[in-house]
């Protein structure tokens, strides 16, 4: 019989000298850069437990950006399956980042337009495109004609 397990995380952007930027973390055991997340608790909602995971592995309190909410699903394990819902949060431009130094080696800022290059696995590069469509979309919305 196949255990489900979902999580929660969120992409974080913040924008710095005009230029967007995103938070990517090295997780301590696994060595693999990617996003802040983590197990869902009980009775929370999937924005609780998104913000809850981004403030106990960076320090950050982050607002969601409406209009995204993107799922992945892998297999970790024989007969697991792992769903993560991700969202989109930004952060004002100055902000200090405390990262949870048992789960995770590092945090950095990188360019979003090169942060497909940092991450380790295909789904989280197809996440960053995601978001790019999004943050491109809030910044040029369609004209109606």
């Amino acid at each position: 019989m196949q255990k489900k397990e979902k999580s929660c995380g969120a992409l974080v952007v913040r924008t710095f000298e005009n230029k967007t930027y995103l938070l990517v973390l090295r997780h301590k055991y696994s060595g693999n850069w990617s996003f802040p997340k983590g197990h869902v608790e009980k009775g929370e909602s999937e924005t609780q437990t998104a913000l809850r995971e981004v403030k106990e592995e960076t320090g950050l309190d982050i607002t969601l950006i409406d209009g995204f909410r993107e799922s992945v699903v892998y297999y970790p394990k024989p007969n697991i399956r792992k769903q993560v819902v991700y969202f989109l949060g930004t952060v004002p431009e100055s902000v200090n980042v405390c990262r949870q130094e048992d789960e995770i080696s590092e945090i950095k800022w990188v360019k979003l337009d090169n942060a497909q290059h940092i991450v380790t696995f295909r789904n989280d590069k197809w996440l960053i495109s995601r978001a790019k469509q999004t943050l491109f979309r809030q910044k040029y919305p369609k004209r109606v004609r």
